[in-house]
């Protein structure tokens, strides 16, 4: 059966958050190269959740000055990565199980709806793109080893990908910019290791399959399940950090 022919809106995607990670650090400001230092930082887990974290550790660790780090970290307690508690100073995030799986809620609601975008909007070099970034993670050694399976953020994030083929500006604007570093750093640290890297692997490799037919139930009912198994992986490896 011919896929039905895809309508494209308008207005091209936009620009993500991160999307030049891997721009030279030359073309940065000083603070946008410490908050993606620290962010990372933050999502492999070498700040840990529920740290605290002062201007002056963080000066002597990274060799930062106080400047661009005062400003890196503003960018980071806007983006819900670190936050600010009476009496106590900032510290990395860390949530509550129930906040946990509340954002993983989220997730499987919009980027399913997002999926189901993406196969009535994506264009054939957007879906080759997507290819692409799969391509880069089945040739990642953790991949092959099924010890994890680690995206980096931007362009080579399958997520990322998917919700800028929705060509929905809200969606983007909700997932890739006020969501999505928080929903990043607990789905590199659970989700994207233990059992789960070849299965999820094998999974976006069936979103993409249906995106490509134009199937947008498809997409969507397999965005939902895979979402939904993340969020079950997460709830249990978190529980066994406790």
């Amino acid at each position: 059966m011919t896929p039905p022919a895809k309508h494209y809106p308008n207005h091209p995607p936009q620009p993500l958050p991160g999307a030049d990670e891997g721009a030279p650090l030359e073309k940065r400001t000083l603070a946008e190269r410490v908050f993606h230092q620290l962010q990372g930082a933050i999502v492999r887990g070498e700040l840990a959740p529920g740290s605290k974290i002062t201007e002056p550790g963080l000066a002597t660790t990274y060799g930062i000055s106080r400047g661009p780090l005062r400003e890196a970290m503003r960018r980071l307690e806007a983006h819900r990565l670190i936050e600010r508690v009476p009496h106590v100073g900032a510290r990395v995030v860390k949530l509550t199980m129930p906040e946990l799986l509340e954002l993983f809620d989220v997730r499987e609601a919009l980027e399913s709806m997002a999926a189901r975008l993406a196969a009535a909007y994506m264009t054939p070099e957007e879906i080759a793109g997507l290819r692409d970034v799969l391509a880069v993670h089945e040739s990642q050694s953790d991949l092959q080893r099924g010890e994890a399976y680690y995206q980096r953020e931007g362009d080579l994030d399958f997520h990322y990908r998917i919700v800028q083929g929705s060509h929905n500006r809200m969606l983007v604007n909700l997932l890739c910019d006020d969501l999505y570093y928080l929903v990043r750093l607990y789905r590199t640290q659970f989700s994207a290791s233990g059992a789960r890297p070849h299965k999820a692997f094998v999974e976006h490799h069936r979103i993409v399959d249906a995106i490509e037919a134009g199937d947008a139930e498809l997409a969507e009912l397999l965005m939902r399940r895979h979402v939904a198994a993340s969020r079950a992986n997460v709830a249990e490896r978190y529980a066994a950090t406790l």
